[in-house]
This record gives structure tokens, sequence and C-alpha cells, in this order.
């Protein structure tokens, strides 16, 4: 059986921030810059506090099977919660969405490279 690597991503919106915390985020902002972005097994947080109050979290995950999915995103939405909790960041519409990369759709160099190792 393969390995099928998904990327689940976990948006919402701070929300009730104290200042103090409003000032703590701002004065991570740069480590947390969309620019810096990358799907990681323990997370990757980005916002722009500065430019309005939402979040993404970026997740990468595995599992054997396609329903193994469900699993990764719910694991997932316990980290981004257990993180904002942890530091008592109030939050609001939770959503996530994900993404099985073994059927995700090739790029053109992708399928240029598929053809060449099949013939």
């Amino acid at each position: 059986m393969t390995t099928r690597i998904f990327r689940v991503t976990v948006r919402g919106v701070f929300d009730g921030l104290g200042a103090a915390q409003r000032a703590e985020l701002l004065s991570r902002a740069a480590e947390h810059d969309v620019l810096r972005a990358a799907f990681t097994p323990e997370g990757h947080l980005s916002y722009d506090i500065a430019a309005r109050p939402a979040f993404t979290f970026r997740f990468q995950d595995s599992g054997e099977e396609e329903e193994d999915i469900l699993e990764a995103t719910e694991r997932a939405e316990e980290a981004a919660r257990a993180w904002l909790t942890e530091r008592g960041y109030g939050y609001k519409n939770l959503r996530s969405s994900a993404e099985d990369l073994s059927q995700a759709p090739l790029g053109k160099r992708q399928r240029r490279a598929a053809a060449q190792q099949q013939g």
C-alpha cells in the first residue's frame, strides 16, 4: 500500500483579542508571514493581523487509505484549536479543507516526466 500525503488548511478569525495579545501577534508577525507559509507536520501559522484578523494554519499529514484524510483533518483542527487555546487567543469561524496529493492533477512538467518514465 502506498502512503498518501495530505495537506490540510485550517482557517479562522481571531476574536476578542486584548491589546497585549494583539501586540504580541504584531511583534511575531515576521515569522508568521504568508510568504514563509509551508505545510508542515506540526502546522505552520500565517496571518497579517495589521491588515485583518484572519489566520491560516497549514498542516501536512499522511495515511494509507483515502478515508484517512478525514482523521488528518480532525487532527489538524484539534492542533489549531490547542495552539490558540494554549495562548489564550479567542477565535471563531474555524473551517478546514484538505487535499490528497495523490489525487492532485499533475502539472505540465510532471506529466512530461511521468510520460518519459513510462516510455
